[in-house]
């Protein structure tokens, strides 16, 4: 009986961290799919699932972790499909943002091929952040142009302030997992 519930209190931690695994690996901050830890899993459900549960509360646990299991299985399945059939989400807009040639750059560092937006041209830079955050999985349903606008207008207003310049850009980037609004002063060319 100990050794039955020891199982399940090991296995629920490891479906837990699985789930972490699978999550890093579809947002791409793992490079390998983590198929020793799916089978590891795989084996015990396996082992207790053919081995009669006398006692009714860890029976209940077990079919409980069990199910939850099988549906994280499916929607793992799922994505891995998608990602080798090229229509995952994710990965679709990752490969947009290349060869639009705006790729996010790596912390610390710009990138030159980076796509500015002007403050003005407020309609590119609106449909690039809801396209970025519907590929993030966040929810844009009560963002509209107008709010996203006056944001925009508001912190290029108080940027040029601070700064002293006279053109702000604003760049869409993807943070830990999240779109975000970049601005940086736009150099003048005239001026060179």
């Amino acid at each position: 009986m100990a050794t039955l519930e020891e199982d399940l209190r090991a296995l629920e931690q490891k479906l837990n961290a699985l789930k972490l695994d699978y999550d890093r690996y579809f947002v791409g901050t793992r490079p390998r799919e983590p198929v020793m830890a799916r089978q590891e899993i795989q084996k015990t459900v396996s082992l207790w699932g053919n081995t009669p549960i006398q006692n009714t509360a860890l029976r209940f646990k077990f079919n409980s972790i069990h199910s939850r299991y099988q549906a994280m299985k499916r929607q793992w399945d799922n994505v891995l499909r998608q990602m080798q059939a090229g229509t995952y989400q994710r990965d679709v807009f990752k490969a947009d943002i290349r060869e639009a040639g705006s790729a996010t750059p790596k912390s610390g560092q710009r990138d030159r091929r980076e796509s500015i937006v002007s403050a003005g041209a407020g309609a590119a830079l609106i449909d690039s952040y809801c396209e970025a955050a519907r590929a993030c999985g966040q929810n844009v349903e009560g963002l509209d142009a107008k709010k996203l606008q006056a944001v925009v207008d508001k912190q290029t207003r108080a940027l040029k302030q601070k700064l002293g310049c006279t053109d702000i850009g604003f760049r869409v980037v993807v943070q830990q997992g999240k779109a975000k609004l970049k601005a940086s002063p736009v150099a003048d060319t005239r001026d060179r």
